[in-house]
């Protein structure tokens, strides 16, 4: 079932119903975003259409980091940051949003910095520890029976 349809209903009839009711002037503005558990989906969910490459949430702090393609920035942040403000809002998060180039050098914003080394020997052997191309582990002390590409393709 699709949510954010049956909210919206055939030819938008749903939404256009209550943006009468709350605003007579027609200006007011709605968006529908799918609820998610996951505080890092559910940000995601609400920065959309902005596309996400990384969210790095904190629960306990109530914060998360944002990465965005850089061409997606300005989407993101919205017309004086109300975008990210009405995202902030929806999800109680305080939310900072950066390109993929800012992300690259500011602490907080890089994969690395939320790896945790103490798990693994700083020598492991590499048969019993292997990663697919999404980072997944799919070998605990086994063989990896499957295909493992390092080449990396942009779409």
């Amino acid at each position: 079932m699709d949510a954010v349809g049956a909210c919206v209903g055939l030819n938008g009839s749903r939404v256009n119903a209550i943006v009468r009711e709350l605003c007579k002037d027609g200006r007011e503005k709605i968006d529908i975003v799918n609820w998610d558990d996951n505080p890092g989906e559910l940000i995601k969910n609400a920065l959309s259409p902005a596309k996400i490459t990384a969210v790095f949430a904190d629960p306990e702090e109530r914060s998360a980091k944002v990465v965005v393609p850089d061409y997606q920035l300005s989407l993101a942040i919205g017309k004086e940051g109300q975008n990210a403000r009405l995202a902030a809002k929806l999800t109680g998060y305080r939310i900072d949003i950066k390109n993929e180039t800012q992300a690259k050098d500011a602490v907080g914003f890089r994969y690395e910095d939320y790896e945790d080394y103490d798990e693994y020997d700083e020598e492991y052997d590499e048969e019993a520890y292997a990663e697919d191309a999404d980072g997944e582990v799919v070998s605990d002390g086994e063989e990896y029976a499957g295909e493992y590409s390092e080449e990396y393709t942009e779409e």
